[in-house]
């Protein structure tokens, strides 16, 4: 049987744009503070994949994360494994309320795309503010790449608690950082208010290391409504030194969630 995975949860973006992290705005949105982001819900979720299967699942694992509930800053997050015939799944429980879903598998070696088919572009200088036409279906973008460096990698590790020594001891990106990319894509291209990441499907090919230059290039492939959210979906290529494809993610977040066009 795999063991539940336990962790003190921290919230990284106590200081970022986007103010769904910040104590006083979530609370204005019903939540009770600050939301830990979903794609370090997800960092903590990649635990029991990585000590089941290793650097393998690093290489060419498959994963898909949905974020139902909040995981607040301090609280603890239990991750707990479910082994199936193909992989497993993944639940994430924190003060006894589901809080998010998935699933990793360890299937058999998949080419990653050609990166013709994600042209490179340059963010814009000014970003326009999101909405159906800056995030219309089949626009691309790009961003600046982050350098993992051994001081980035020793600080996001501490940030993740992260328990697992491969990381360190093989000098290795973690997939959460991976995952961490669509955001940033996202946010480079556009001028967001408050935004909820809901959900991803990620695609591994192979692992980065430290001091690889981390990048990400996007389309645009759903952008529409649904209970008064308006949601946008990315295909995104993230790629090492901006030569060697690392994964694939379908992204899924709320651009523009229903309680900012209530405030309108």
């Amino acid at each position: 049987m795999m063991q539940t995975y336990r962790v003190s949860a921290f919230n990284t973006a106590q200081e970022s744009e986007n103010k769904i992290h910040d104590d006083d705005v979530a609370r204005r949105f019903g939540f009770t503070g600050g939301l830990v982001p979903g794609v370090d819900v997800y960092a903590y979720m990649t635990q029991p994949p990585v000590a089941r299967w290793g650097r393998a699942w690093l290489e060419r694992g498959t994963a898909e994360c949905r974020f139902d509930r909040p995981v607040y800053d301090g609280k603890f997050a239990d991750v707990t494994p479910q082994a199936d015939a193909e992989g497993m799944t993944l639940l994430v429980e924190s003060e006894g309320v589901r809080c998010a879903t998935g699933r990793a598998d360890l299937p058999a070696v998949e080419l990653p795309p050609s990166l013709a088919a994600f042209p490179h572009c340059a963010p814009p200088l000014e970003r326009p503010l999101a909405d159906e036409a800056s995030l219309a279906v089949g626009r691309y973008f790009g961003m600046a790449p982050l350098v993992y460096d051994e001081a980035f990698a020793a600080n996001y590790l501490r940030d993740l608690r992260e328990v697992l020594p491969i990381y360190q001891q093989e000098g290795l990106v973690h997939p959460g950082l991976i995952l961490r990319m669509g955001n940033w894509v996202l946010g480079t291209n556009v001028k967001l208010g408050p935004w909820i990441h809901v959900g991803s499907a990620v695609r591994h090919f192979a692992t980065g290391k430290v001091g690889d230059a981390i990048t990400g290039r996007a389309q645009v492939v759903a952008n529409y409504t649904h209970k008064g959210h308006k949601f946008v979906e990315l295909d995104v290529l993230v790629l090492a030194n901006e030569a060697r494809p690392l994964a694939r993610i379908r992204h899924t977040a709320i651009y523009r969630p229903r309680q900012v066009a209530q405030a309108a």
